[in-house]
């Protein structure tokens, strides 16, 4: 009984009211348009630690402060995974390249509530095959996105992850997940990758979640550099993430962080 008790708690916690709600619009809001800011400014020849700097000024300039930086040890505004990194890469003076894919994973803190989100792109040119990748994972996310309803749970998100990407011929990273959101950067429930139907928490009215597409081009499995914050793909493919931060509403799942 007492676990019981433990596990309705957990979840009321899950659950935002209304002004929680309109403050993490706002961060949303905050964090999308300093990653559109970000994206226009990805071509080759910009260093990382660059579009480090625009987003710090941009989340700033909107009155809020960068959501990574609440991480005990982290100095940095984003995370850039470029080709085969895949999370977490710190913004460093490398250089993009054309034919490079780079993700920009940010996230705002507005007045106590943390947004999150991620979106990988081409710098310049690249290949058929690599702009095949990152189309997968972007409509992968779309359709993840439609499952998180009212009733429906956790493993219905992570079941139709893992049967887009599989299906595609590429891997999900399955030691990586999304997460709920709020009033902490990664609250529970965690939303893996992989999963089954029907299986999990049941997804509720007002929960906010970062459902998160995290994958490899090769076998899905990963190792942390030297650097102790970047974990790429362990056979060198490609790594691609793709994430939004959303609200569970009656009608259906609304996009907190619209980045297009």
């Amino acid at each position: 009984m007492i676990l019981e008790k433990e596990l309705q708690t957990m979840k009321n916690n899950w659950i935002k009211n209304k002004k929680e709600l309109e403050l993490m619009k706002k961060s949303g809001q905050i964090a999308a348009l300093a990653l559109k800011k970000v994206r226009k400014n990805i071509k080759p020849g910009v260093t990382c630690k660059y579009l480090d700097d625009i987003a710090r000024q941009e989340i700033e300039n909107q009155g809020a402060k960068s959501s990574f930086m609440t991480v005990e040890d982290y100095k940095y505004t984003i995370c850039t995974t470029v080709n085969e990194q895949v999370v977490h890469a710190i913004p460093t003076d490398r250089v993009l390249k054309d034919g490079d894919i780079v993700g920009i994973d940010i996230g705002a803190l507005y007045k106590g509530y943390h947004s999150d989100l991620a979106y990988t792109q081409p710098v310049g040119k690249v290949s058929s095959e690599t702009q095949q990748f990152l189309s997968i994972g972007e409509s992968t996310l779309k359709a993840a996105i439609k499952k998180a309803a009212p009733g429906n749970k956790i493993g219905d998100i992570s079941s139709v992850i893992q049967n887009s990407i599989e299906g595609a011929g590429y891997a999900v990273v399955k030691e990586l997940t999304g997460h709920g959101v709020g009033r902490e950067l990664h609250e529970e429930p965690y939303v893996p990758c992989f999963g089954k139907p029907n299986t999990g928490p049941i997804i509720s009215e007002n929960m906010t979640l970062a459902i998160e597409v995290i994958y490899t081009a090769g076998s899905g499995e990963i190792g942390l550099e030297a650097d102790n914050w970047t974990i790429s793909a362990a056979d060198g493919s490609l790594g691609g993430l793709f994430e939004q931060t959303i609200l569970i509403t009656k009608s259906g799942p609304v996009v907190l962080t619209p980045y297009m």
